[in-house]
Parts: structure tokens; C-alpha cells; sequence
């Protein structure tokens, strides 16, 4: 299983890396992202919760909530 902490091993690497964080100001510490694509990821999520819950049924509704319920609490 993989740490969860994303610090360099090293203490040298990791003095490097605060400093070109403080001094860079094209410093990117995400680089692999491209940032039109999250904004559009983002618009997607914003809409999806609401379109989805206005096509479904009161019934299919409350059927989820149930479900989700159950799934939160341990209830059969």
C-alpha cells in the first residue's frame, strides 16, 4: 500500500523543492493537469446532481435515500 505522504524522502530534495515553491512564479505543483479539462470536469459536476435528481421519480428518490441510509447507518 502506498504512503500518503508525498514528501520527498530526501531532506535535501525537500529543501529544494520549498524553495522553488517560494522563488518560482511559474511554479506548477500540479503539472500533469490540464486546466481547461478540470474546468470543464467541474461545470459537468455542478450540473450533474440536479439534472439527475429532476429526471428521476419521487418514488426511485426516496428509493436511494433508503438505500444510502441503510448503506450509512448499517441497516438491512
Amino acid at each position: 500500500m502506498p504512503k500518503r505522504s508525498r514528501k520527498p524522502a530526501d531532506l535535501n530534495r525537500m529543501a529544494y523543492e520549498i524553495v522553488r515553491q517560494s522563488t518560482d512564479p511559474d511554479y506548477d505543483p500540479n503539472p500533469g493537469k490540464n486546466p481547461a479539462a478540470v474546468e470543464l470536469g467541474r461545470l459537468g459536476g455542478l450540473k450533474g446532481g440536479k439534472a439527475r435528481a429532476a429526471k428521476l421519480s419521487p418514488e426511485k428518490r426516496s428509493e436511494i435515500a433508503k438505500k444510502a441510509a441503510a448503506a450509512r447507518w448499517g441497516n438491512p
